[in-house]
């Protein structure tokens, strides 16, 4: 892997970058990628400090991260399933960097639960977070971004959003739900790459499928049976920069698994500072 490092004067020079879900895992590896190459950064979650979560990370531990290695970062603690939190991320990102450039729609909450289980709160909620707060951040960032004619949208999937295929298990975990956003992310992925296509602008899809995360150990999610397809972390960093750097007339519209992507650009992960 490549020297991990701060290079100011990088490929994403003078970028504002959003990046939600950032206070662990994979939003918090992908912050560091986008610092790495100079982008100025704004992280959000719910969880700011220590104590707010029973999971390990924080916003205030990303950015101490990417300061102590040479980045601009700042947090803005938010909830994303309220409207006015979404409202106020971007405005204060906007007051105090400048307009987004890149948005990474990282954010989630999930359930995992047999359908007829399945509780209408726990249910919207998720919607609200997967689903909703993607297509309404992407609305707040809109206008400047077409100002601009340029800017780049990245939402974080799953392969959870491809549907089952027979011989169906009579034992599943209760990801229907999970399915449901991850599909419906992607189909506003294109529909929205197809619309502002003209407008210069990126919206692109990276599946993570399977990485050794503070959260996904909380769902129990790596055995024996799926140790095997455990993806290091650094190659979903890896496939979120390129898509969120490339030309936006010739590189919009995807969903793309990480490694593959990776493979067909001819592109080794970087090593993480």
């Amino acid at each position: 892997m490549a020297e991990a490092r701060i290079n100011p004067n990088g490929a994403l020079k003078g970028k504002v970058a959003l990046v939600t879900g950032a206070s662990r895992g994979i939003g918090e590896a992908i912050a560091a990628r986008l610092a790495m190459e100079g982008a100025r950064i704004a992280v959000s979650a719910r969880t700011a400090e220590q104590g707010e979560s029973r999971l390990p990370g924080t916003l205030q531990d990303t950015v101490e991260r990417l300061r102590a290695a040479g980045g601009e970062a700042m947090l803005i603690k938010a909830d994303l399933a309220q409207a006015a939190d979404r409202e106020r991320l971007v405005q204060v990102v906007e007051d105090t960097l400048g307009p987004v450039d890149i948005l990474i729609n990282n954010a989630a909450i999930t359930y995992f639960m047999p359908v007829a289980d399945f509780t209408e709160k726990r249910f919207k909620l998720m919607f609200e977070v997967q689903v909703y707060a993607p297509f309404h951040l992407a609305q707040l960032v809109l206008p400047a971004m077409r100002e601009r004619r340029a800017g780049w949208i990245v939402n974080i999937s799953s392969p959870a959003g491809l549907h089952p295929k027979p011989p169906y298990q009579a034992a599943g975990r209760g990801g229907v739900v999970y399915g449901m956003c991850k599909a419906a992310l992607e189909r506003f992925t294109t529909g929205l790459a197809s619309e502002v296509y003209e407008d210069g602008i990126a919206v692109n899809v990276v599946s993570p499928g399977l990485v050794d995360t503070p959260g996904v150990a909380a769902h129990g999610l790596i055995n024996e049976r799926t140790r095997d397809r455990v993806q290091p972390i650094e190659y979903i960093a890896e496939a979120v920069y390129q898509l969120a750097s490339g030309d936006p007339k010739s590189r919009t519209g995807r969903i793309d698994y990480a490694e593959p992507l990776l493979k067909e650009l001819g592109v080794s992960p970087s090593s993480l500072i």
